[in-house]
């Protein structure tokens, strides 16, 4: 009986072994999509009550496959002179701040309240929102493209 033929068995290890590519600026600014539920215009009796609060849903979507870090900033404030003349001031109730985790895919609402004091139109559209994959050493979370402003009108009635 002959033995089997003894083969020299080689490793080979590719000259480029592929380093995972590092998400672009615009990729990470795409992580979370965000989008403010909110009444077109609410009605508020000015004379009986001076504040106006109104509920707002801030909803928060991963578009990624990867668990992202997220940073809700409500302190930014609209200043341009121009601004403030069509839409006014107002004021987000409440913490100001959130720090959360959202999964691969993951959909997450936030309630928020805005406070108004004068009738008028107003850009809901303020809250900044940063983003990181958590598994990336960076500092600094990448600011998530903004969307559209969010025009909302206060009535007195």
């Amino acid at each position: 009986q002959e033995l089997p033929e003894m083969v020299l068995l080689k490793f080979l290890r590719p000259e480029n072994t592929p380093v995972p590519a590092r998400p672009t600026p615009e990729q990470l600014s795409n992580l979370i999509k965000t989008s403010l539920h909110y009444p077109e215009s609410f009605n508020h009796s000015f004379n009986q009550k001076s504040i106006c609060l109104v509920p707002v849903t801030l909803l928060l979507s991963n578009c990624s496959q990867a668990v992202v870090d997220v940073m809700i900033d409500l302190r930014h404030k609209t200043t341009s002179p121009e601004a403030l003349e069509i839409h006014g001031s107002f004021t987000w109730l409440g913490q100001t701040q959130y720090k959360l985790q959202l999964k691969s895919q993951e959909v997450y609402s936030l309630q928020l309240k805005a406070c108004f004091v004068h009738t008028g139109v107003y850009n809901l559209g303020t809250p900044r929102v940063f983003a990181k994959l958590v598994d990336q050493a960076t500092l600094f979370e990448t600011s998530q493209q903004n969307s559209m402003p969010a025009l909302i009108i206060i009535n007195n009635i």
